[in-house]
């Protein structure tokens, strides 16, 4: 964690390459300190944050006046920040206690959903942190009346509401107390004295959590955790000790172990990929995983497992290469910082955690780290691990072929195409938040906004799953469509999941596109290529594609074009 003076001295750094984000914030304190926080951690994580800060106090006003100087500028995102001191002001005037916090829950509603209508804006709400006024000592957990118990509910209903969309996001500054106490989240002289509610200490910790937020807005976040084994996920040396003598269980140590694999396995089931990068002998290894007792994750919840005797950066770069995510995309846990500063060194962007020496501290410094921010979570999530399990099978078995085009062939590759619909839009809305690499304009798309393109009488929503010999890939593609003219069409976006890339999916569906606009007497077909420090591997796509350039754009005549070669059939419901 930086300190609040590291964070203010970083101004200078040439940030020209960074991605630029246009950021609102709506306080009802003084948020100087705070905004100035904020860019510097933006900073150290390669983000450039334009920063307007709205009047103080005045968070109502500014979103419900549209003539508010909040709305002469446009937002990637807005963040709105009221404090429990003003929430409290606002009880002490209430004549109805009891239903306080569902009046103060419709009033945030509307301020929100008029923020949905009237931007294009991501929301970041702080929620509520603790402050009990102890009229009622511990009775007031259970009196409906007290200011704590509503102020609690307001955060359940908070938390409730922004659950419904990705557009909206809770900064949970109620967890950021928890962690660090309330003698470091306030100091009331800053409060009496310059209006201040939280302390200086605190900004760096909410600092952090707002630009986790935002990075995971860009699609920047971790999809991989690679775990070493001896002294990370047991204690002791399996190959030196043997399976029962390692510290792994409900008795002392042990305990600290088992949690660990316990907060493993919730990220896996949320889609976190978990991979194993080992010194050891593989079948040493794995016993533990098979025959220990209090093994919490087994061989089924690992989609990559490395375990021998090979540099850790050279299993690392294979597991990378197989997975085919970026580096910055992972995160690898190991005990031995000699083994930590060695993959540091020598892969770029990766994630290295410095684990505390003793193993009882390792989840709440994880915790802290808060490394794992994603913008949504859906069902498909639950089988991300079973697809990358088959996806090493497919690299596997690649290494038996010379030939690419008999590799191909030999995958007995089917792709259905379906229109967007209620079923696979929220699928087509993780994959537009999660694809950085094969993606032509980076435009990400919410449910909501996805729901509006389905609906829409001038744009059409293309989506593409592929199955193969050793399973199903699920979705992994989409195209929005906007008809310009009677005659032309434009790709507002096209994103694709790298875990497909090199298997002529881009041939298949670029035909595709040809036959539907055919079908629709559409002409020209433009393609527009924006971009970004992660998606130059389509820099070209447009032109090995067949299409001309003309001003920046690329066209394409559906008359001329020739279909192009690929190995993937079209499942069209036919037995």
């Amino acid at each position: 964690m930086f300190s609040f003076k590291e964070l203010i001295k970083i101004s200078n750094i040439d940030a020209s390459t960074f991605i630029t984000e246009e950021i609102a914030l709506l306080s009802d304190q003084s948020s100087q300190f705070l905004t100035k926080c904020i860019k510097g951690y933006g900073l150290k994580k390669s983000l450039k944050l334009n920063i307007w800060e709205g009047p103080i106090d005045q968070i109502d006003n500014q979103i419900l006046n549209p003539q508010s100087e909040f709305y002469n500028r446009t937002f990637n995102a807005i963040i709105v920040f009221e404090s429990s001191h003003s929430l409290q002001k606002k009880y002490n005037l209430s004549s109805n206690k009891e239903r306080f916090s569902e009046e103060q829950f419709s009033r945030l509603q509307n301020l929100t959903n008029h923020l949905l209508r009237s931007t294009h804006s991501r929301i970041i709400l702080f929620n509520y942190y603790e402050l009990n006024d102890q009229l009622y000592g511990n009775y007031s957990s259970k009196n409906i009346t007290s200011f704590i118990f509503q102020l609690r509910k307001l955060n359940f209903l908070i938390s409730e509401y922004f659950s419904s969309t990705n557009l909206l996001s809770i900064l949970d500054i109620s967890s950021i107390q928890n962690r660090i106490g309330s003698e470091n989240m306030f100091d009331s002289s800053l409060y009496v004295n310059y209006g201040m509610v939280v302390n200086i200490d605190s900004l760096p910790y909410i600092s952090k959590n707002i630009i986790d937020i935002v990075l995971s807005y860009n699609s920047i976040f971790k999809k991989c955790l690679i775990l070493d084994l001896d002294n990370t996920l047991w204690g002791g040396i399996i190959g030196d000790d043997g399976i029962e003598n390692i510290q792994l269980g409900n008795l002392g140590i042990g305990k600290a172990f088992v949690d660990l694999q316990h907060w493993v396995k919730k990220l896996k089931e949320r889609g976190i990929i978990i991979c194993v990068c080992s010194k050891n002998t593989e079948d040493v290894a794995k016993n533990v995983f098979i025959n220990h007792p209090d093994m919490v994750l087994t061989l089924e919840d690992i989609s990559i497992f490395v375990a021998n005797w090979d540099s850790k950066v050279d299993n690392i770069k294979n597991i990378q290469k197989a997975l085919n995510i970026g580096f910055d995309s992972i995160v690898f846990l190991d005990d031995n910082p000699y083994e930590r500063n060695l993959v540091k060194d020598n892969i770029p962007n990766i994630t290295v955690p410095e684990l505390p020496e003793d193993p009882s501290n390792y989840l709440s410094f994880l915790y802290e780290e808060n490394l794992f921010e994603t913008v949504s979570v859906s069902d498909l999530d639950k089988d991300r691990t079973k697809l990358y399990q088959t996806e090493y099978k497919r690299v596997e078995s690649k290494s038996n072929f010379t030939d690419l085009s008999d590799y191909m062939s030999s995958l007995n590759m089917i792709s259905k195409v379906e229109l967007l619909n209620p079923f696979n839009i929220p699928r087509v809305s993780q994959l537009s938040q999660r694809s950085n690499q094969f993606n032509l304009r980076t435009v990400r798309y919410s449910e909501e906004e996805l729901s509006d393109i389905m609906k829409s009488n001038n744009k059409y929503g293309l989506v593409f799953d592929l199955k193969d010999r050793f399973g199903d890939h699920g979705v992994i593609s989409f195209v929005i469509l906007t008809i310009t003219s009677s005659n032309e069409i434009f790709i507002e976006n096209w994103a694709m999941s790298c875990r497909v890339l090199e298997r002529g999916m881009e041939n298949f569906i670029i035909n595709y596109i040809q036959e539907y606009c055919k079908s629709k007497n559409i002409e020209i077909i433009i393609g527009e290529y924006i971009e970004t420090v992660k998606n130059s591997i389509v820099r070209d796509l447009y032109l090995k594609l067949g299409f001309d350039i003309f001003e920046k754009k690329y066209l394409l005549n559906t008359h001329k074009k020739k279909t192009l070669e690929t190995k993937i059939k079209i499942n069209d419901g036919k037995k």
